[in-house]
Parts: C-alpha cells; sequence; structure tokens
C-alpha cells in the first residue's frame, strides 16, 4: 500500500495526476455503460434525417436500375476514426444493396482500405444471404493522388450515374468537387465528415450532411448495436462531466480570485 501511494504521490506531483484520474473515471464510465443492460434499454439515439434516408437513397436506386456509389474520401487512412466509422456505415448499406439486388461501386485511394472495404462488402452480402451477388471488382483502388482520385471518382459518376451517392470519411479539398458532379447527375447525396472546413461545402451541394460526431453514431443508430450504442453514451456522459467540471473551476477560480484580491480588474483584459 505505501508503494502504491507513493507511486499516486508522485503523479499527482508531476502534473499528470490529473490525467489518471480522468481516465480512470472514463474507464469507469465506459465499463457502466457497457454492462448495465437497464440504462441501455432506456438510451435512444435522436432522429438523425440523412441516416433516416439510407433506405430510401438505395430503393430510389434500385427502382431506378442505377448503382449506389459510396467514397470515404482521399484524407484518411484504416488509422482514422472517421474510416473505422464508414466502414460500419458501409456494412449497413452493403447489407441493403445486396437485399435489393443494387449494384454497389466503393473507389478508395489507398490499397488498405481497398482490401478491409471487401471484406467488409462481402461479409455483408453473406449476412443477408446473397454472397453471389457480391462482386469483388466494384471494390477498387483508384489512385493515391488527390485530385487524381477527385478525377476518377468524377469519371465514374458521369459514366455510371448512381441514383445515391455515400460521401462518408474523411475529406479535403476533393469534398466539392465530388459533391459538385454527384449534384449535377442529380444524384441523392449522404454526405458526412468530422472536417469543420470541408462540411460547409457538403452542406450546400448534398442532400443530408451528417455533421460531425453525428458520423460516428451513425453506425449505432443503423444498426441499433448494443456495443456501439454502449460507447455512445459514454461519450455524452464524458462531455456532461467534462461540461461541469469546466464551469465548476471556472466559477471556483473566479470566487477565489474575488475573495484574494487578485486579478480583480481581470475584464479590463
Amino acid at each position: 500500500m505505501t508503494f502504491i501511494s507513493a507511486i499516486l504521490i508522485s503523479f499527482i506531483r508531476n502534473g499528470t495526476g490529473v490525467t489518471l484520474i480522468v481516465c480512470i473515471i472514463a474507464i469507469i464510465i465506459v465499463l457502466y455503460t457497457t454492462y448495465n443492460k437497464r440504462s441501455l434499454e432506456k438510451f435512444k439515439i435522436r432522429e438523425i434525417n440523412g441516416l433516416k434516408a439510407v433506405e430510401d437513397a438505395i430503393g430510389r436506386a434500385t427502382e431506378m436500375a442505377h448503382p449506389v456509389l459510396y467514397t470515404p474520401g482521399w484524407g484518411g487512412d484504416i488509422q482514422r476514426p472517421t474510416t473505422i466509422a464508414s466502414m460500419n456505415i458501409l456494412s449497413h448499406v452493403a447489407e441493403k444493396t445486396s437485399q435489393f439486388g443494387c449494384q454497389l461501386v466503393y473507389p478508395t485511394h489507398d490499397p488498405v482500405i481497398m482490401t478491409v472495404a471487401q471484406e467488409v462488402v462481402k461479409s455483408a452480402y453473406s449476412r443477408s444471404g446473397y454472397p453471389d451477388r457480391y462482386v469483388e471488382k466494384d471494390i477498387m483502388y483508384v489512385s493515391s493522388s488527390q485530385f487524381g482520385y477527385a478525377a476518377a471518382v468524377d469519371g465514374l459518376l458521369t459514366r455510371t450515374k448512381p441514383a445515391s451517392v455515400f460521401l462518408l470519411g474523411t475529406f479535403e479539398a476533393e469534398s466539392l468537387i465530388l459533391a459538385e458532379t454527384g449534384n449535377s447527375i442529380n444524384a441523392i447525396q449522404i454526405a458526412g465528415t468530422d472536417s469543420t472546413i470541408q462540411l460547409s461545402f457538403f452542406i450546400v451541394a448534398c442532400d443530408y450532411t451528417l455533421i460531425g460526431e453525428e458520423l460516428f453514431a451513425a453506425s449505432g443508430y443503423l444498426s441499433q448495436d448494443k456495443s456501439i450504442l454502449a460507447s455512445v453514451r459514454a461519450q455524452d456522459v464524458m462531455k456532461l462531466f467534462i461540461a461541469v467540471f469546466l464551469i465548476t473551476a471556472v466559477i471556483w477560480a473566479t470566487v477565489e480570485s474575488l475573495s484574494t484580491g487578485t486579478n480583480s480588474y481581470w475584464w479590463n483584459f
């Protein structure tokens, strides 16, 4: 016990004690939200229009006998949270396209993402009961160059004329190029990214836009998977905890400065 106490004191003196405490609280919250079944039964994600439109967009493509095009953008790799979130949504979209008998086209800039996407789509087609409808060549690598990738995807859009386009992942300067091309062929476009700069382009050019963390909550919303819902709830609880902590810290610092007379004219700066 003495050894453990010495370690804790060392953490606090070195300025890492707060980090340690926050990590412990985060772990407790995640474990509680994951294993408390009653809390999960009451927890629901609010309705998101862009996600409600996913099935309608795929249905429209099926009725028009046109493909669905899904791109994760150029800016990410397989390790980015946005790419992982996009893969989870891709799994749901692939299940629907297999059930409806609709072609799914997935161009990407990264061979690793291509390989993972092929496995995700193949598994989704098998789960839905239509493994024979999976076409490996529709999940393709096009180019690692940013604007080479944008040009290749634009070419696919203009040639195949998909009825629905999903732009979900990490996007950079190519976002407006892709969104405008999709808009020009009258495709229903559902976009989403965590880049605040690119969101403005998606909002203007796309029918539905997932803003920020809506992209990360999308897989839980669509699949209703309890483990994903638990992680979403844990994030919400942590945000509430951080907000309360910050408000308390500001009030505490303000009261302390007023009581000691230091920085009493802080509002002049």
